[in-house]
């Protein structure tokens, strides 16, 4: 377990939080990742609000990580790699502005990377699409409700985590291997 008083945050949101807090909870130098969310104007939305697509909160994953163990350059690679960033609010089945695609930048040095990262993908030419991640200033987090955390380790054989968290999980593991806890 790393120092607390030398973690950092990173923010993202990269479609339903069920499915990106797998993956983020399984990378060696992560500490914690909390669900929730952010990027809207409703104090303390809970998930029905939010489902409701009239907040304008995203699921989000607040991760605090130790940068000695992972980089934020390093979390880019992940968030990028395991979401489709050009499919705007949505994520496969998973439709509205809820599940857009965004990072919230703490500070200065996260914002240029994460430009930075967005702009070579763009040119590189990987996708069929623009990319329509945006990177916006982190505000403000709101935890969600008790019972998303944690949600595939404590439901994976219900239809949702089997048939689309298992899946990307799957492929999450063989692509960085090397990242693993």
């Amino acid at each position: 377990m790393s120092d607390q008083a030398n973690l950092e945050t990173a923010t993202f949101a990269n479609g339903c939080f069920w499915c990106t807090e797998a993956v983020f909870q399984e990378l060696r130098g992560v500490e914690k990742v909390t669900s929730g969310y952010t990027g809207g104007h409703v104090i303390n939305p809970t998930y029905e609000q939010v489902c409701n697509k009239d907040t304008g909160h995203a699921e989000c994953l607040q991760i605090e990580y130790d940068p000695q163990q992972i980089s934020f350059d390093e979390l880019l690679e992940v968030f990028w790699k395991t979401h489709d960033p050009t499919t705007l609010n949505r994520q496969g089945n998973d439709v509205g502005p809820q599940y857009r695609s965004a990072i919230f930048y703490h500070n200065e040095e996260q914002k240029a990377k994460a430009e930075k990262y967005k702009a070579e993908l763009n040119a590189s030419g990987i996708f069929d699409a623009p990319i329509v991640t945006t990177i916006e200033p982190f505000t403000v987090f709101y935890p969600a409700e008790n019972y998303h955390s944690d949600y595939y380790k404590r439901n994976s054989s219900q239809p949702y985590c089997y048939y689309v968290i298992k899946p990307k999980m799957e492929k999450f593991k063989k692509v960085f291997g090397d990242k693993l806890k």
